[in-house]
């Protein structure tokens, strides 16, 4: 029965989203038919949405957003983004690798606001070529694979400590899986793409390399202070505006109005619903409920923890279902790497279509598209990953297990 409530809470959501209704919109509909399905008391609402305020893994998502849309601010304000593409088509004059690599390099960054820096990039490559639904799969695709598998993101470090897999050997098993997640990403659109984006290409790689590092140098100064010096993203980035203000030269008149204009109330309000929607949904306890539910399923039990994973992924987010499933899975399984592997394969998968993802939420109202569409797009694909890596799963338990 509790299963069947929550199916009726997502079916609110969709419902909101296909009548067009804004995703902040749809998002507060679904929050309110989980807090009258399930009964969950007033005062317990106000505590799990305040919650969303207190826990700084929460908080620093929505502190993220709004200081990286700053940053992009100030790099929109120098043209540095416009230059890196340029740099981009001079270096590779395919307008395809530029597609598809920039996300990738992007999505090194662990915050939902690099969605926005790669959409930038994305679009230029893309005009006149995809429409705003493509290019929000693309961007949300590509952006996406350095999370499966890098110990940058708070779930491969998770499910690493909780299983006790050494991550060198999980990211060694991950290869295949990064691979075919490119592959699986390119056929739909990017393969549709002319390659030569119509600018010269160019005469001194080495000068476009040092251009595209000195386009980019406030990214990649993220990376290596999240890196190697192990900052939280949010004092990262905050590093990065100040040295960018004063290498950059801006004035206090031009920073300003940033202030403002990272504002994104509609991105913001739809992020902070969403994060309240995963309290509530971890205060019903629905997700306990699923492990009994496909133990009853005639299939092995890597099977049963694979979709487990899958169907948790999507209900509770990446962290919920691996600080739930991880435990079991490799107390019911000798599991090792291989089964790393398939449980983190099959949370990616999920997170592509789930709609408690905040990537998806920012994607979508970046591309002014609606969370729907963007999931339709993205099911197809993380579909057949899924079915592949069940596949290879079979084949490293038989020569890695």
């Amino acid at each position: 029965m509790q299963l069947i409530l929550l199916a009726a809470v997502f079916l609110v959501i969709i419902l909101l989203l296909a009548l067009r209704r804004p995703l902040w919109q749809a998002i507060l509909g679904g929050l309110a038919a989980t807090a009258l399905l399930y009964r969950i008391p007033p005062a317990a609402a106000l505590e799990r949405a305040a919650g969303v305020f207190t826990d700084w893994d929460s908080l620093s998502v929505l502190l993220s957003l709004y200081l990286i849309t700053y940053l992009q601010r100030m790099l929109e304000a120098r043209r540095q983004i416009k230059l890196a593409q340029q740099d981009l088509d001079r270096l590779f004059h395919n307008r395809r690798v530029n597609t598809a690599v920039a996300p990738l390099f992007i999505g090194l960054l662990p915050s939902a606001a690099a969605m926005i820096l790669c959409g930038d990039i994305v679009k230029d490559s893309t005009q006149g070529c995809l429409d705003p639904k493509e290019q929000a799969f693309v961007t949300s695709w590509f952006r996406h694979i350095p999370e499966s598998t890098l110990p940058t993101y708070t779930g491969v470090l998770l499910m690493a400590s909780l299983s006790g897999v050494p991550l060198p050997r999980f990211m060694a098993g991950m290869i295949l899986p990064i691979l075919t997640l490119f592959l699986v990403g390119y056929w739909p659109c990017i393969h549709r793409l002319p390659k030569d984006p119509g600018t010269p290409p160019s005469e001194n790689r080495l000068r476009d390399v040092g251009n595209l590092f000195g386009h980019l140098w406030p990214l990649l100064l993220i990376l290596a202070l999240i890196l190697a010096a192990k900052f939280q993203v949010v004092t990262a980035v905050l590093v990065s505006i100040l040295l960018t203000a004063l290498l950059h030269r801006f004035s206090l008149g031009e920073l300003l109005p940033f202030f403002k204009s990272a504002f994104e109330k509609k991105m913001l309000l739809s992020t902070l619903f969403v994060l309240i929607l995963k309290e509530f949904i971890a205060y019903t306890g629905v997700l306990q409920l699923l492990p009994e539910a496909l133990s009853a399923l005639p299939i092995p039990t890597w099977l049963v923890f694979a979709l487990l994973f899958f169907f948790g992924g999507i209900i509770s987010g990446t962290q919920g279902i691996i600080a739930l499933g991880t435990p079991m899975a490799f107390s019911a399984i000798p599991g090792g790497m291989p089964l790393m592997v398939l449980l983190m394969c099959m949370c990616h998968a999920a997170s592509m279509v789930s709609p408690v993802h905040v990537c998806l939420v920012v994607a979508a109202d970046d591309y002014h598209i609606t969370m729907g569409e963007l999931i339709r797009k993205n099911i197809p694909p993380a579909l057949v990953f899924s079915a592949l890596m069940l596949g290879y799963y079979q084949v490293l338990v038989r020569f890695c297990g």
